[in-house]
């Protein structure tokens, strides 16, 4: 094997693929990185137990062939090589890399021992790129942290006709985003899959920008391909809570105000809070006011609000999970749906909301 590649080209591929590396593997080839130089392209491959990804690049190939290599060495030979032209060869036992003048040498792995990467699934239909990204983004962050519940560290994707639901909780708070996406075949044909969020989360940012992608599902996988880039990842069993009726509020009062103005004033308040402290938010007809405070320090602030129903209602949040909520709405307002102190409040970017997060109210401040 041997190619001529431009090194930015190949830092960002051999990057791409190398984030599903494992840490550590009783199996040395799976920290391996698969080169496969053909018909001007150059693809790498990186796979463990529960996902795989594959990149195709341009290249210069002057000898096809194959080549397996430890790949976060490689990657770190990739950080630090010079700009322009990198020539890889596969020269006895090793693999060369050379770039200007600076040459680095690989041991080879045993190509025998990697094992067959994974096919993608059944391909369902295509989804854009940037708005599954952002869709993604804005409700991973309610995915629980816990590895003794697996299915909380995960994002429910559901397929009902041309509507996508991506939705996580850690049972504090449940954030929902739906988003349009179009059908290969049945546009009727349905599906309810809980996804691990760090992966899905890194497959969604690597989508941005790369335009309609292919989204392929079976019963325990799932993958990703659009612009030369490939990857799989395997399901988390089990199902979230239904978040069905938790956000049927029935007659609750509404409230809006400018969602820059008061992620502001709640990082602003939010100084004096500490450990499980929360931030008060009194409502009136034409305001907010909020407060928090720990022992004797206290921090308040008002903003101008819209309150329709009652003449005041104070609910209190969990400063960071308030964050949360505000930072990921993409809106210049934010809508709070509110039942009252201590009841579950939901803010969303409209009134009628394709992003949804719901926040459990904790202990209000005495």
């Amino acid at each position: 094997m041997e190619f001529r590649i431009d090194s930015a080209v190949l830092t960002d591929a051999v990057a791409w693929a190398a984030r599903v590396l494992p840490a550590r593997s009783p199996l040395p080839v799976l920290g391996g990185l698969l080169l496969e130089a053909a018909d001007g392209r150059l693809r790498v491959s990186g796979l463990d137990h529960e996902a795989s990804a594959r990149v195709e690049v341009e290249a210069d190939t002057d000898v096809e062939g194959r080549a397996l290599v430890l790949g976060r060495r490689l990657l770190d030979i990739c950080k630090v090589l010079p700009r322009g032209h990198t020539d890889i060869a596969v020269e006895g036992a090793r693999l060369s890399v050379t770039s200007g003048d600076a040459r680095f040498g690989l041991s080879l792995l045993p190509l025998d021992d990697y094992p067959a990467p994974p096919e993608l699934p059944e391909v369902r239909g295509l989804v854009d790129g940037d708005a599954f990204a952002a869709a993604v983004g804005q409700v991973a962050v309610a995915a629980g942290r816990d590895d003794s519940l697996p299915v909380l560290t995960g994002i429910r994707l559901a397929l009902d006709g041309t509507t996508m639901t991506l939705a996580a909780t850690d049972r504090y708070r449940y954030a929902v985003r739906t988003l349009e996406w179009k059908p290969g075949g049945d546009a009727g044909e349905s599906a309810d899959v809980v996804v691990p969020a760090r992966r899905l989360t890194e497959i969604a940012r690597s989508l941005a920008g790369t335009g309609p992608a292919l989204l392929a599902l079976d019963g325990g996988s799932i993958g990703f391909e659009s612009g030369g880039l490939r990857t799989t990842t395997r399901l988390l069993d089990g199902r979230l809570p239904r978040h069905d009726k938790l956000f049927a509020l029935g007659d609750h009062a509404r409230a809006a105000t400018d969602r820059a103005s008061l992620t502001e004033a709640v990082k602003r308040v939010a100084v004096v809070a500490e450990g499980d402290s929360p931030v008060q938010l009194t409502f009136t007809p034409t305001a907010i006011q909020l407060q928090a405070g720990y022992e004797d320090d206290i921090a308040s602030q008002r903003l101008p609000a819209v309150l329709t129903g009652p003449d005041t209602l104070t609910v209190a949040l969990n400063p960071g999970y308030l964050l949360d909520a505000l930072t990921t709405l993409d809106t210049r307002e934010v809508h709070f749906h509110l039942l009252g102190p201590g009841q579950r409040a939901l803010l969303t970017d409209g009134p009628q909301g394709a992003h949804r997060h719901l926040l459990m109210s904790v202990k209000p401040l005495v």
